[in-house]
Order: C-alpha cells, then structure tokens, then sequence
C-alpha cells in the first residue's frame, strides 16, 4: 500500500496537478516491489534503456522514483543517467516570420494561429497555453495570468500585437470571461497532441520541417531570442516559470550562428 499512500499525499497534501499524479503512477510501475533494493534499482534503469526509452526519458522516471524512496525513508537512489548536451531545436527566422504572416481563415485556423502567437510571444508551456481563459488576460496592462507546473501562477508579460489578436479572436469566439481562449468550438479542453499535429501540418503547409519537439520548440525559440535581444537570464527565468535558475542557463549557450557571426570577427584569417 506504499505507493497508494505516496500518491494519496502527494494528491491530497502536498497538491500536486493531475498530471504530476499521472507522472508518479506511470513512473512507479517500472519498479518490481514497494521496497526496492539498490540490485532492483539498477535492474529498473536497464529494464527502461532496454525498452528504449532515451537517458532523459530514463532520467524522467528516476526523478520520480527517488522522490517515492526519500518519502519511505528508504537509503537506496537510483542513479540519473549522463546526458547528451544537444543543440536546443528552435524555429529559424524565416519559419517564424512565416508563421505569424500566414492568414488563416475560419474558426480552426485562427484559432491555430492564435496558438502560434502565444507559444512566440510569452513562451510559455503548451499546457499553460491551453489552459488559459479569456479572464486570465489583461489586455490594458498587456499581462498574461499563466497556471504553472505545480499550481503556481506567474504573470508573463506580452506584446501589442498579441493584444490585437486576442481581442480580435475572444470577441468573436469566446466573448465570456470564463471561456478557455484555445478551446474547442463548445469550449471544452483542447488535446496537445492534436495541437501539436495541427502545427506539423502548418509547417508542412508553409513550406519546412518541423523541428523535434516541435511544441516545446516555441519556448526554446523565445528563450533563446530573448537573450539574443539582451533580455537577462533572471527576467528570463521570472517569464518561463522555472524553479532554479539553473534550469534557465541552459539557454545561454549561444547557438551554432552566434558563434560562427563571432568567430568571423575574431579570426585570425579574417584580418
């Protein structure tokens, strides 16, 4: 009964989202007893890279896993995984100015689009996205009220633009305060998944590839494009909703062509 009466405080104590619940459920069937030893342990991780999943998937499910063993006072951890350091996939330039200059027509393309707006504007979550109701906006004081991981809410500050379409699109779509502004045509919760095929489509449509994650892809492309413009890390980790700033300094890394444009004015070649 550990793991029921670990799921039942964290759902009923500590109040985690539903989807967190979600996370410690799934995690916490790779493991073969309540009380794995340190051999189950390291049997749990190979069980996982057999099964294929990648080192942060495994890291994933570790996180939670050890978080079940420090609640049961338990000594074993099990190890995190080494991961490979990629280059963070982002939209280009020329994808993004495409996106915001398509024209979509209709209830599900502008609501498409809309979607487009927000994930560039405010970077945030695509969940934060499709949970966010038409109350949540502050069109005078251009703020937006985010629900975060963890239930904690942030206000993310967004542009004129976004502005003019949210009052544009929610006038004509989803005029109740209540209404979610991206949900379906009776407003009920729109699926991730069928959002994050819908914006496949769009790039197929305008002409490239998606990059990978591709959801998840509009925040890395405004994270990294706010440094670029000289935002500051800490503003940036105030925007993203991150817990450390460590999660935020990954995003500092200058990507591929900031350091080629710098590399040609330092050259030695270049005199």
């Amino acid at each position: 009964m550990s793991f029921v009466q670990f799921i039942k405080e964290r759902q009923y104590l500590t109040n985690v989202s539903p989807r967190t619940i979600e996370w410690y459920e799934q995690s916490l069937r790779w493991l073969p007893s309540e009380s794995p030893t340190a051999d189950d342990l390291k049997a749990f991780v190979v069980q996982m890279r057999e099964r294929g999943l990648s080192p942060s998937g495994c890291n994933c499910r570790i996180r939670a896993v050890n978080a079940y063993l420090k609640w049961t006072g338990s000594s074993h951890r099990a190890s995190k995984l080494k991961e490979p350091q990629l280059v963070l996939p982002v939209f280009t330039a020329p994808q993004i100015k495409a996106m915001i200059g398509w024209k979509p027509h209709g209830f599900y393309q502008r609501r498409l689009h809309l979607l487009v707006l927000i994930l560039l504007d405010t970077g945030c979550r695509i969940s934060e996205a499709l949970d966010m109701h038409v109350s949540d906006c502050d069109l005078d004081n251009l703020l937006v009220t985010l629900n975060g991981k963890g239930q904690k809410q942030r206000k993310v500050p967004f542009s004129f633009e976004l502005r003019r379409a949210l009052f544009r699109y929610s006038r004509q779509f989803c005029p109740h305060p209540y209404m979610l502004v991206l949900g379906t045509r009776k407003g009920c919760n729109l699926d991730r998944h069928v959002m994050a095929r819908d914006v496949k489509a769009l790039c197929k449509r305008l002409g490239f590839d998606p990059p990978a994650r591709t959801l998840h892809s509009f925040r890395h492309t405004f994270a990294v494009n706010y440094l670029r413009r000289g935002g500051s890390v800490f503003h940036l980790q105030k925007v993203l909703g991150h817990a450390t700033l460590e999660m935020t300094r990954r995003y500092a890394n200058l990507l591929t062509e900031d350091l080629q444009q710098m590399h040609q004015r330092v050259s030695l070649l270049s005199s």
